[in-house]
Formats: structure tokens, sequence, C-alpha cells
């Protein structure tokens, strides 16, 4: 009678334990489920990517391992889910990372059909599991080590690296470096023209939360070499000096093409209050055979107020032939001779390391955005 006793005793614990491991919640007519073969769903507070496909449904986390993208927004490919921010995958049913990553998993729910009606277990069957990654070297704490004003010069113009020609901002920002030197400064010079980067793909289009830092591209390509950009703005620099020609009444194209990719840099004040940059000076160069010049700094300076940039008096120095020169023979030899130019871009790397040693020297208050009247404040409508 004893022995009865315990055998029930322990069936009735067993029964208990396997109920408190379900909790089943009716999705509706499985039929109605079946288009589209993924989708996203939130039970309670459980957020699903629920997927069918080949006559089987899948459910599994709606959330990437990565940074949290929607993964029932995303696309079947193969048996796997792709994540719509970044493209990381997991099986649609066992919600484990593609091969070679199984490890890296998202939980797996369970699923079954009673009475035509699709149910789901909110109990998950596996657990998360994310594999540990090396934090990427751009990803550690910005401060500034100790030395001598460091000055960034950042060409932006574009040539065919086999039969390179003359650039006459080129030759001012080598000017301006040299006298940085001379001051005692240390000098970096970056060629976006000898650099191979993507183009941004518009990572922030798809969410806030989706542009990271640092870049998801320098993330997951190691060949984009724009984390030189990087690691000289963000870590390396007090001073950016950026020269460009005038193209077509604008910046080149290697400026606008390094522009969109600081997005990741100006979107950590928008999501998270953090100003990668801070008590750094930028100044400009723009020289062409076209007018324009005060739009194209004022296009410049705009950019880099965004990200946290401040400016010494008179930040750019400027030449154009003027709308109706056609004579750019002429102008390379004026700017190649011109002792006014090359002691204007003297003063300006001056008036840029003065600048930079009383923002260093005073230390300028740390940022933190009051968000009303930037960007991505939250609007409150009184009813």
């Amino acid at each position: 009678m004893a022995g009865k006793v315990i055998s029930f005793a322990v069936k009735r614990q067993l029964e208990l334990r396997i109920l408190s491991d379900q909790d089943w919640h009716n999705l509706g007519p499985a039929e109605t489920l079946k288009d589209p073969a993924l989708r996203e769903l939130t039970i309670e507070r459980t957020a699903i990517a629920l997927s069918y496909k080949d006559g089987r449904f899948g459910a599994i986390s709606n959330v990437c391992n990565h940074v949290g993208g929607p993964l029932g927004r995303g696309m079947i490919d193969g048996d796997y889910v792709k994540c719509p921010w970044h493209n990381y995958k997991f099986h649609r049913v066992t919600g484990f990372g593609e091969p070679g990553f199984e490890d890296d998993r998202v939980p797996q729910y369970e699923l079954k059909i009673e009475g035509g009606n699709l149910y789901v277990n909110l109990r998950p069957v596996t657990q998360r599991n994310k594999l540990p990654h090396p934090p990427h070297p751009l990803s550690r704490a910005v401060k500034r080590e100790e030395g001598p004003i460091r000055v960034v010069g950042i060409s932006t113009t574009a040539m065919d690296q086999k039969n390179p020609r003359y650039s006459t901002s080129d030759k001012l920002l080598e000017t301006a470096l040299e006298h940085a030197r001379n001051l005692g400064a240390q000098t970096l010079l970056i060629k976006l023209n000898d650099l191979k980067f993507r183009n941004c793909e518009g990572y922030y289009s798809k969410a806030a939360r989706a542009c990271t830092w640092p870049c998801s591209i320098t993330q997951m390509d190691k060949t984009d070499e724009l984390d030189r950009v990087y690691e000289a703005l963000v870590h390396w620099g007090d001073v950016i000096m950026v020269a460009t020609p005038i193209r077509w009444g604008a910046a080149s194209s290697l400026y606008y093409k390094m522009a969109e990719r600081m997005n990741c840099v100006q979107n950590q004040i928008t999501i998270g209050d953090k100003a990668l940059i801070q008590n750094k000076v930028a100044s400009f160069i723009i020289t062409g055979g076209q007018d324009n010049v005060q739009d194209v700094a004022g296009h410049m300076l705009g950019f880099f107020s965004e990200l946290g940039f401040v400016f010494p008096p008179f930040p750019y120095i400027a030449h154009t032939r003027g709308w109706s020169a056609e004579d750019m023979e002429n102008n390379i030899a004026f700017v190649e001779t011109s002792s006014d130019l090359q002691e204007g871009a003297k003063d300006l790397a001056r008036r840029s390391v003065e600048t930079a040693q009383l923002v260093l020297g005073g230390k300028l208050s740390k940022e933190r955005i009051v968000h009303p009247g930037r960007k991505a404040q939250p609007i409150h409508f009184k009813s």
C-alpha cells in the first residue's frame, strides 16, 4: 500500500511538472497562418518569429542574438530565417545558428495543431545562447592618451592611383600638416582615394538601433578600410583637417561617401546619449575650378558640428578660379606658386592647433545631450 502511495505521489509530481512546462496559446486557424511564410507575433510579452515551409510550421524567438533585430520581419533563406538588420541566420524550427555557428542560437517554441488551430507553448524548448565574440578594437572607451596635439589630414580627392595628378586641395593640406609638425604636433595623412571601403548601406533606414557603433559594415567586413578613419577621428586625433575639391558646386563624391558612413558616430547620440566626439577641432580646405565655396563650407561645418566637433576662428580656407574660368592648368600653376595660399594653409593649421590646445587645456564640459531642439526627441501630446 505504501508503495502505491509513493508511486501515486511521484506520478502526480511528474504531471505537475509537465503542466508547469506548458503555457499553450491559440494562434488561430492554421490555414490562415501559412501565408506569409514568415511573420512576427507577440503573445503576452513573448515575441515570436512564426514560419511555414514545406508543410511544417516553425516558431523561434523574434529577437536576433546580434543587436536584437526582429527576425519575423526578415526572410526565409532555405531552412533559415535571415535577420533583416544584419543578415544573421537562425534555423526556422530549431533556432540554431547556421552551419559552423550552431551554438549561437535563439529559443525554440513547441507548436501543435488541434481542431484546425495552431497552438504555441510559450515555455521555450531551448534557451538562448550567445557565443562570446571579442569586442571590436574601435568599441573601446574613448580616452585621449597623453602627448602633443595630434592632427589628422583627410584628403577626399579622387584620382587614378596608377597615374596620379596634381591636386590643389591636397597640396594645401600637405602644407598645413607640415606646419602643424613645425608647431610640435603629431600628424597623420589619410587619403580616402587609397582606401577600399563600402558605401553606407542604410542600416539606419531599417531602424535606429540597426546602425551600430562600430559601423555594422566595419564589424562584418574585415576588408573594409574605413576603420582607419574611425580610429583617427574618434580615438587618435585632436584636430581633423578635411580637404576637398569643388565638384559641380559641392564637396567631392569621396567626401560624401565618407560622410554617409559617419552616421554610426552621430547615431550614438540619438540612441544612447553617447557623444563619441568630444574636445576635438575640425577645419577645412576647399579648392576648385568653380565657385560656391561658402555653400560647400556651410555643409561641412553643419555636418561636423552634428558629430560634436568645435571650430577655430575662421575655420576654412578656400580658393577657386570662379564660374567663367576653365583654364585649370593656370589654376594649378597659381596654387603651386602662391605664397599667399601657402601662408593661409599654415595659419589655418596654427588656428586649429591653438584651438585644440585651448579645448584640451580648459576641457569643455562633457557632452550630455538635452534632447529638446535636437534630433530624435520624444514628442508628447496633451489630451
